[in-house]
């Protein structure tokens, strides 16, 4: 028995504290993060609704692909959290080293993949005109990914150093710049070409490169004992394959959820383009509070694999206990806002004057409902999941998600939404099926298969 387990453990008080501590600022940067995007849909949706809907469609494809790619970024923050509580100042260099190279590897690799979007659009039996608007924002975010992988990898190891204020900040700024640079690029204003959908592709390529110089300078000014920049160019082949071996299953995990609700977009082009917006819209707003949810399950997995370098069990089933109680409360307050306040939710993404605006908040109605009734079953998987990751515990869950995202989830939402005919709210209740599968059975891994053993 080691010394760590010697000592009683920390009251819940100053774990709830602790965790506030460490998880506000990470909410606040998951929520600036999206605000970036958001802001892209808000001001899309005030230029035009075949617009909104080639967003929504563009971004979607971008996406999937970005999370598919940082996974090794993701894996930063429980190898470096755990190398904290080991003491290991070098595993924090090599990790964070070959995370940046594989990220920069892989930006490169995937680009083709946004030279070909609209006949994958098409393929995917999107209306040719959308896809045709989508193609030319694709191809510049398709070069965003570099910059946004290696912001990723940066926001991993500062938030694992609990460096989440800094974080907050950048990503604050980065918000307000987007914002800007969109009434800019999007508008054209102050010269600028009018540039609609590629304007805000324009947008993000600068905000993404600007991030990437700031954390850069920040690193080499705040860590300098870590020199993660020391013999940048050399390789550390095992490191390289402990981060893939850690962050491919990561990467997969979020894909097959990611991949679930961008199926349902698919789906949702198969209804309507007004059913495509409501949906787009409905989904925004319900991701912006899964932020809030991903915030408390990153400092879930900071906590879970800090304890776990020092060997501390009790420590770390109160500290994964207090998180999960945490998402519960959360889910509870954003599922009322939900249910009671959903026309001027939705209302913020449209112009007043668009024809459409009344078949849209009709549907997005009833959308948000659903959403609310969501919150429960998506706060508690990746909180789950994340605990389970400060674990190093990454190839099961990744079939856990598969399972009960593609198995359970996708095809309840086919069924239901074309063969019941419920449409797009049977489409969202397969969300809620597929979600709830995956909570319930990573929440069991975690606390009866593997918590118990440390």
């Amino acid at each position: 028995m080691t010394e760590a387990h010697t000592i009683s453990p920390r009251p819940y008080g100053l774990h709830a504290r602790q965790i506030l501590a460490l998880g506000l600022p990470l909410i606040g940067s998951q929520v600036a993060q999206f605000a970036l995007h958001m802001t892209d849909v808000v001001m899309m949706g005030w230029y035009g609704l075949d617009e909104l809907a080639a967003l929504v469609l563009g971004s979607g494809y971008w996406f999937i692909i970005f999370i598919l790619l940082a996974g090794p970024a993701f894996a930063v923050m429980p190898l470096v959290a755990t190398a904290l509580g080991e003491g290991e100042s070098r595993t924090i260099r090599r990790a964070t080293r070959m995370a940046l190279w594989i990220s920069a590897m892989a930006a490169v690799l995937f680009y083709p993949l946004f030279l070909m979007s609209e006949r994958v659009l098409i393929a995917f039996g999107q209306e040719p005109h959308i896809a045709a608007l989508a193609a030319p924002y694709l191809r510049i975010t398709g070069v965003e990914m570099l910059p946004s992988l290696i912001v990723a990898v940066f926001r991993s190891y500062f938030s694992a150093l609990e460096r989440t204020r800094v974080v907050l900040l950048l990503v604050l700024s980065a918000v307000v710049l987007n914002a800007f640079l969109n009434w800019v690029f999007i508008f054209g204003n102050l010269g600028a070409p009018e540039l609609g959908v590629t304007g805000a592709a324009v947008a993000s390529l600068s905000v993404g490169v600007t991030m990437v110089c700031a954390m850069v300078l920040y690193a080499r000014w705040a860590t300098p004992e870590h020199e993660i920049f020391r013999n940048l160019h050399m390789p550390d082949w095992a490191m390289f394959r402990a981060v893939l071996r850690m962050g491919v299953p990561i990467g997969l995990t979020s894909l097959a959820e990611v991949g679930l609700f961008n199926a349902a977009a698919l789906m949702m082009g198969w209804i309507s383009t007004t059913a495509l917006a409501a949906h787009g819209i409905a989904l925004q707003i319900a991701g912006l509070t899964f932020m809030v949810q991903i915030g408390l399950s990153q400092a879930g997995t900071i906590r879970v694999g800090n304890a776990l370098g020092r060997q501390d069990g009790p420590d770390l089933r109160r500290g994964a206990l207090v998180v999960s109680l945490m998402s519960a409360g959360m889910a509870c307050c954003t599922m009322a806002i939900f249910i009671l306040f959903p026309e001027p939710l939705l209302g913020l993404f449209m112009s007043p004057n668009e024809p459409a605006r009344g078949e849209v908040l009709a549907l997005g109605v009833g959308l948000m409902f659903l959403g609310g009734l969501m919150q429960l079953s998506d706060g508690g998987q990746v909180v789950s999941l994340s605990l389970l990751r400060g674990l190093h515990d990454t190839a099961v869950p990744m079939w856990l998600a598969s399972v009960s995202y593609w198995l359970i989830g996708l095809p309840a939402s086919y069924l239901l939404g074309f063969t019941f005919g419920f449409g797009a709210y049977g489409v969202w209740i397969g969300f809620i099926v597929g979600l709830s599968a995956a909570w319930l059975s990573m929440a069991y891994r975690f606390w009866v298969r593997k918590a118990r053993a440390i």
